[in-house]
């Protein structure tokens, strides 16, 4: 199952749109979080929202999450170990204030398993390689423990 998220704070009918057409040529079951969309899903399980538990539970089910470039559905991703597709809001479509998302894409893009789409092109290439995606490493990765204990090594 692919699961999409927008947050709750602003509508994104730019991707929920292109991820539903997607969903039509898909062998995969696509589930999403749409906040308050115009855009009416036709080929995905959409809601407006989820409580926390459902929310909890989809992201768990989930092989890929899409999502907007949003802090919270990328730290759960992370750790959760969820391969996650980044498609930021950008300020020239009416989508947030500023294009701060880019910022987090640009901050993000060289992890493992963060994949970033700037365009809608880049986001039907990624879903198109659903199956080849890599997982990331998680929250907790070797390089993340060798600077903790070099950290204990000073201070302990």
């Amino acid at each position: 199952m692919i699961f999409l998220t927008v947050g709750t704070q602003l509508p994104f009918d730019r991707l929920v749109k292109t991820v539903d057409l997607f969903a039509a040529k898909s062998h995969w079951l696509f589930k999403a979080q749409i906040g308050k969309s115009s855009y009416h899903c036709v080929n995905m399980q959409a809601s407006e929202f989820y409580p926390p538990d459902e929310m909890n539970e989809l992201f768990n089910h989930a092989e890929v999450i899409v999502s907007h470039a949003g802090m919270g559905s990328i730290i759960n991703a992370l750790k959760l170990k969820k391969t996650i597709i980044l498609f930021p809001r950008l300020s020239k479509f009416g989508e947030h204030r500023n294009d701060h998302q880019l910022d987090t894409l640009a901050s993000f893009s060289n992890i493992q398993g963060i994949y970033v789409a700037e365009d809608e092109a880049q986001l039907l290439s990624l879903l198109e390689q659903l199956d080849q995606l890599e997982k990331p490493q998680g929250l907790e990765t070797p390089e993340r423990q060798r600077l903790v204990n070099k950290i204990k090594e000073f201070c302990c």
